[in-house]
């Protein structure tokens, strides 16, 4: 699946894996109780609450055409992983995304940068293929570009204990020297530039496009479900620091509340884009379709 928006002189698709029920929405996010649930189930069905109440959520990618570049932001699950824990992950072996990337017109010698806003296993699967026995980078005419905190971090986990997303997603692309470590006020040309977004993992950052830096933004997950643009505190349970990804959510919609930067968000359901809102205390991400 993929989806087209036009932005001043940009182009997005959606390229979109998969997208479907993930987990209760009550085990994603602990703090929402029945009562919260129950006054919000009207909106969230069905688009992006099933009927027994999970969460549904996307999986997917954004290809970027500025007048420069050509590029991927994250590379969502990929194929061949070894992802037990993940049934619907775990060594798959279909064409979804590619066909997507070519329902998109573009190609794998298409990339030139690939972005990933963070190194959680359905940002980076894509990076690499398995080829004769080895991972191997997918985009073979791409940069691939990680944040220099967020690397650390996952570099010292891995040295403690083996990681099999980091080894077969991440480090191959630092061994076949593709990988750029960048910091927080990297840029690429005038349309692309990171915005730190930390808490969801240490060095998360959301990506701002545009030469302004305000005709759109790519959450990565600093953001989850719609039910948190109304309850920015709500913090999943696998956030690295629940309290500080709250403080930045709630200052990222802020920042964005009301203006007409196109906000793309990389797990809520299709049309998974749009315009955030005040909503009382909170907030609402009015959809746009492409």
């Amino acid at each position: 699946m993929s989806t087209t928006f036009k932005i001043a002189d940009m182009t997005l698709h959606r390229i979109v894996e998969q997208q479907g029920p993930l987990a209760p929405i009550t085990a994603v996010f602990p703090g929402v109780t029945p009562e919260i649930l129950a006054e919000n189930r009207g909106w969230l069905q069905p688009w992006a609450l099933s009927a027994d109440d999970q969460m549904i959520a996307a999986i997917q990618s954004y290809v970027v055409r500025t007048p420069h570049h050509t590029i991927l932001i994250d590379s969502c699950i990929g194929n061949d992983k070894s992802r037990p824990g993940r049934p619907a992950w775990d060594k798959k072996q279909d064409g979804t995304y590619m066909a997507a990337l070519a329902a998109a017109g573009v190609t794998v010698e298409d990339i030139d940068i690939v972005m990933c806003t963070h190194l959680h296993v359905d940002h980076v699967g894509w990076n690499t293929k398995l080829l004769d026995g080895r991972w191997v980078p997918t985009f073979p005419n791409a940069r691939y570009v990680f944040g220099q905190t967020e690397y650390a971090h996952w570099e010292g986990l891995n040295a403690k204990e083996a990681s099999p997303i980091f080894n077969d997603s991440v480090l191959p692309i630092v061994e076949a020297g593709r990988a750029d470590l960048v910091a927080t006020d990297f840029a690429i040309g005038d349309h692309v530039r990171l915005l730190p977004t930390p808490g969801h993992t240490p060095g998360h950052f959301a990506v701002l496009l545009g030469k302004t830096g305000n005709e759109a933004v790519v959450t990565g997950d600093l953001i989850h479900s719609p039910i948190q643009t109304r309850y920015p505190d709500l913090s999943p349970g696998f956030d690295t620091d629940p309290v500080q990804a709250a403080a930045t959510r709630r200052a990222f919609l802020e920042r964005f509340c009301d203006t007409e930067t196109l906000c793309c968000t990389i797990h809520f359901p299709s049309p998974s884009a749009g315009l955030i809102k005040r909503w009382g205390d909170g907030f609402k991400c009015e959809m746009i379709s492409g």
